[in-house]
């Protein structure tokens, strides 16, 4: 589905026709069906909108034709496969991405009310799942992942369980769908989107989330802080 803005310069724009494709059937038995015997010509169409004289449209217009539609319509991604995407499910109605950041530090925004500077904090190891139109997010302690790795609550407000509070960040998805740019895009839908509330279940750690989160300002994540989650693995997200 088309974004409301996107569709809003899609109407703004004023397209001219170009050409009309006709295809011609063998209609057979008198019951409105047809052979698999067609033949397709091609008309320009002129400025006055009158069409010109018809020509067999040949494969080259026909792939060319198809890779522009495609391309601007295509909702599955492409292209190099980055190094820490762990699980690839790219059908449409099936969409499920799995993938990995290290422990690092980032930038995070806070609401006023939680009273916590908007600056750059040490995280530990996240994961992220996302579909169609939903995102999940876990941490983990281990240094290298594998199916037995265990997956923690992740330690950020707006987070439920896995399940996050998509808000206030107003991201498009990019018009050129590499793997690399989808990963971005739903990074940036949570890490721009402004910290604002305890996700359903209270705590997501062990001690206040307010005081552990300003307590990785300036040194390492505690990941002592991190709680599991329902004895989840890697391996039971991971199909």
């Amino acid at each position: 589905m088309l974004e409301t803005n996107e569709l809003t310069r899609k109407l703004r724009t004023l397209l001219h026709p170009q050409a009309a494709l006709i295809v011609y059937a063998e209609e057979k038995d008198n019951h409105n069906t047809y052979s698999n015997n067609y033949f397709v010509e091609v008309r320009d169409i002129e400025e006055s909108g009158r069409m010109g004289e018809g020509r067999p449209v040949t494969v080259e217009f026909m792939n060319e034709l198809v890779r522009g539609y495609s391309e601007s319509h295509s909702t599955t991604p492409y292209g190099r496969i980055p190094s820490n995407l762990l699980w690839c499910e790219p059908s449409k109605g099936s969409e499920k991405y799995i993938w990995y950041n290290p422990p690092q530090k980032r930038m995070m925004f806070f609401r006023d009310v939680l009273k916590i500077e908007s600056a750059e904090y040490n995280l530990p190891g996240v994961i992220y799942e996302a579909g169609e139109s939903w995102l999940n997010v876990y941490a983990y302690k281990d240094k290298i992942l594998t199916d037995k790795t265990d997956l923690f609550a992740a330690p950020f407000f707006n987070v439920t369980g896995a399940s996050v509070c998509l808000g206030s960040a107003k991201i498009e998805k990019p018009k050129d769908l590499t793997y690399a740019n989808l990963l971005e895009y739903w990074e940036k839908k949570f890490w721009l989107t402004e910290f604002s509330h305890l996700g359903g279940g209270g705590n997501p750690t062990k001690s206040n989330l307010v005081l552990v989160t300003k307590a990785a300002k300036d040194k390492p994540f505690n990941l002592e802080e991190l709680k599991p989650l329902n004895k989840l693995k890697l391996k039971d997200i991971l199909r």
